[in-house]
Parts: C-alpha cells; sequence; structure tokens
C-alpha cells in the first residue's frame, strides 16, 4: 500500500495495550492496530516468546515480526513497584487491555479486570485463555495443537486409513484474534451508546467449536458422526488433489451435476453419459474408479496449463501453491496481502497485509514490527517523564529500553 493510501484507520485515537504473548492475543492487537489503533506491546526483559523461535536475521526472529506490526514496543518488568507506578500511568490513558497470561500470574502483575479498571472505569479488557477462565479445563495451559484435539479437528484431518494429522497453519489460534477483536469492537461501540467499558472472554476452544457447527449440527440433529475423508467429500464426488504432468498438483472439486459436466467437457471425457457417474450417488459408489480416470485426464497437462483450462472451463479448481507461489501471487498482490514497511533493524521488510478492506476508512500497515524496547522513551514521554526520569528508571530494571 503505497503512502498516499495509508488512512489513520477507523480505531484512530484508541489506545490497545497488547500484554500477550505468541499469537492468538497478539495478533488480535494487530488487527485492531491495522484498523487505525494505537496498540502497545507491552513486554517483559525477557520479551514475547515469539522473539525467540523461527528463522533469525540479525536477532529478529520470524514468528515475531509476522503477527506483530503495526506497534510500538515498551518494555516493562511488572513484577517492580516502579514498573507498577508507570503501568498506572499508561492505563489512565488506554481503552483496550489485551493479555492471555493465566492466573495467579495475571493478578500478581496487575493485569486483571477488576485491577485495571481501578485506573480507568470504563476500560476494555479481553483475556484470551485455552480453554475457558472457569470451569473443568480452566488454567490449564494450552495451545493451538491442543484445541484442535479437544474440539475434534484432529479427528476429522488425515487420510482414512491414517493417523490424525495436525492442521499446521495455526487456524484456531487466528479464528481465536479474529473473535477477541470482533469482541473489543462490539464493546467499543456499546461504550460509546452507554459510557460502560466490560470484560471479554474469547477462548481457542471456543473458537473451534464455533467452527465446528456444521459437524455439531449433524450429531445433534441426525446423529452423524462425521468421519475423516482425506481430500474427498463426504456428499459429492470427484473431490480431490489431482497429479499433473510435470509433477505438481491441483485441486478439483465438483459439489454438482453442473461443476462435473464441465470437468468432463474441459478434459474431452465422455463421463455425463456414463451410468456410474451420470448422478452424484453414482459418482460417490463408484468414487475410486472416478478418481483414477479423472487424474488420467489430469496427467495430460502441466498444472499451470490445466488451471487456465479448467479456470476457462468455469470448474472449481486451484493450484496446490507453495509458500513462495503464494508469495507472489497475483491476486494476492492486487489484494494488498503483501506489503512492504520499513523495520528498525532489517531495512524494507515484507509483512501481510489488512484483510479487512474498509472503503471509507481504511486500515493500513503504518509501522513495522518493534524492534524489543524500541519505544519505550518514546511512550514515557509521552506519559510525562523526562530523559532523567527514565535513565533512572531504566538502571533500576523498572523498564527496558532499546539501545540502538
Amino acid at each position: 500500500m503505497s503512502a498516499a493510501k495509508k488512512s489513520p484507520g477507523p480505531l484512530e485515537g484508541i489506545r490497545v495495550l497488547d500484554l500477550a504473548t505468541m499469537l492468538a492475543g497478539p495478533y488480535a492487537a494487530t488487527l485492531l492496530g491495522d484498523l487505525g489503533a494505537d496498540v502497545i506491546k507491552v513486554e517483559s526483559h525477557f520479551g514475547d516468546d515469539s522473539r525467540r523461535l523461527g528463522p533469525e536475521v540479525e536477532g529478529e526472529r520470524s514468528p515475531f515480526i509476522a503477527i506483530n506490526r503495526n506497534k510500538r514496543s515498551l518494555v516493562l518488568d511488572l513484577r517492580t513497584e516502579r514498573a507498577q507506578e508507570v503501568f498506572a500511568k499508561l492505563l489512565e490513558t488506554t481503552d483496550v487491555v489485551i493479555t492471555n497470561v493465566r492466573e495467579p500470574a495475571c493478578s500478581k502483575l496487575g493485569q486483571s479486570y477488576e485491577q485495571v479498571k481501578k485506573h480507568r472505569e470504563d476500560i476494555i479488557w479481553a483475556g484470551v485463555t485455552s480453554f475457558g477462565p472457569d470451569g473443568p479445563y480452566a488454567g490449564r495451559p494450552g495451545i493451538d495443537f491442543l484445541a484442535q484435539g479437544y474440539g475434534g479437528l484432529l479427528s476429522l484431518n488425515g487420510e482414512p486409513a491414517e493417523r490424525p494429522v495436525r492442521v499446521t497453519v495455526p487456524l484456531i489460534d487466528t479464528m481465536t484474534s479474529e473473535l477477541v477483536s470482533v469482541g473489543v469492537l462490539a464493546a467499543l461501540f456499546h461504550r460509546e451508546r452507554t459510557g460502560e467499558g466490560q470484560r471479554i472472554d474469547v477462548s481457542l476452544l471456543d473458537a473451534l467449536t464455533h467452527a465446528q457447527c456444521s459437524g455439531l449440527g449433524a450429531f445433534h440433529m441426525a446423529g452423524e458422526v462425521t468421519p475423516r475423508t482425506g481430500n474427498r467429500s463426504q456428499y459429492f464426488a470427484p473431490s480431490g488433489v489431482y497429479p499433473t504432468k510435470d509433477g505438481k498438483s491441483i485441486v478439483i472439486t465438483c459439489p454438482s451435476d453442473k461443476f462435473f459436466g464441465h470437468l468432463a467437457n474441459a478434459l474431452e471425457a465422455d463421463w455425463t453419459t456414463d451410468e456410474r457417474f451420470a448422478t452424484i450417488d453414482g459418482r460417490l459408489a463408484n468414487e475410486d474408479l472416478l478418481d483414477q480416470v479423472v487424474a488420467e485426464g489430469t496427467m495430460r497437462f502441466d498444472r499451470d496449463e490445466l488451471v487456465v483450462r479448467l479456470v476457462e472451463a468455469d470448474v472449481l479448481t486451484a493450484p496446490i501453491n507453495e509458500i513462495p507461489e503464494v508469495a507472489a501471487d497475483p491476486q494476492i498482490h492486487h489484494n494488498e496481502m503483501i506489503v512492504e514497511t520499513q523495520h528498525t533493524k532489517l531495512g524494507a521488510l515484507k509483512v501481510t497485509g489488512v484483510p479487512v478492506k474498509l472503503r471509507g476508512s481504511p486500515g493500513s500497515v503504518r509501522q513495522a514490527p518493534p524492534v524489543h524496547g524500541e519505544h519505550t522513551r518514546e511512550l514515557l514521554a509521552e506519559l510525562g517523564y523526562d530523559a532523567a526520569a527514565v535513565d533512572d528508571l531504566a538502571a533500576d530494571k523498572a523498564i527496558g529500553v532499546w539501545s540502538g
């Protein structure tokens, strides 16, 4: 996105404190930052755990870089009284707090809803947990992978005769972050009308249960337990991954007779007149044979040639892109989902863009992911601390300051 297009966004003037670590909580704060909020990432001297995972360039790690755009970094040791004094001043200027720190650590660090509300009565507090803030699983540690187990996703993913396979993309974390941001936006709207802040709770387990609406609906209504089908569909055929002449693969799925007819025409096959394939029920009953003949058809073409051919024939299809191909995809670039920003240490840096396209007050990537403690001096100056006071707090280890 060019500088000319970088509007402040609809959340300009809203301050968000990101007290969370890793993905679900921090990415929710990022989405609010994308939409214009002033997001302050409050970190300990150790820093967000994601600063120590994954590929490293000049001391910066890709997991942190990937999800922390549009933030300023402030290092506070909230175990100390002096840092708590700074934190109190910061909370007075804050609209939204996001945390995923478990109890009792959350209260020990002064981050609970009841504690932060003392500093601003109308504050909005969002707590992210794995399984819920109370109930039989409350207090347990958890991550995306565990939620996939409890929420049934693992049981559905993989080939029928094989062991379950995890979804490697952190979909549950990402869905949770989106629900947190939705909750915050709703709470901001409520506060605008009533003047009241409130507490929000979102868990990974609830996010996945929400996404399991189809499977749970089938179970509760008809007693059906959704089977693991691999790349196939439970309800129609063909639907799967098919090979191409150049050793690559393509997705083809045909949820209706219309799309199956389009596929047959594109591959110059007479399948629609074959009684084994003429109906959805027939195609399901003869799915092994159908997959074999479709694969024979796709193997006549290189992948990219076949995608063009099938798209022109109005077939539901997609290439199976690898990450470098995703990064170069023309539609993704057209959608401005890969944008360039200037990182303090790394220089020109590409990050993912804003997924919500507001036409009247669009969000934007205005700031690169911050270096640890990069904005401590700047933020304390905004709170009224002079340079000598900041130096004194830094010498006392109450705060951390990036030296550059």
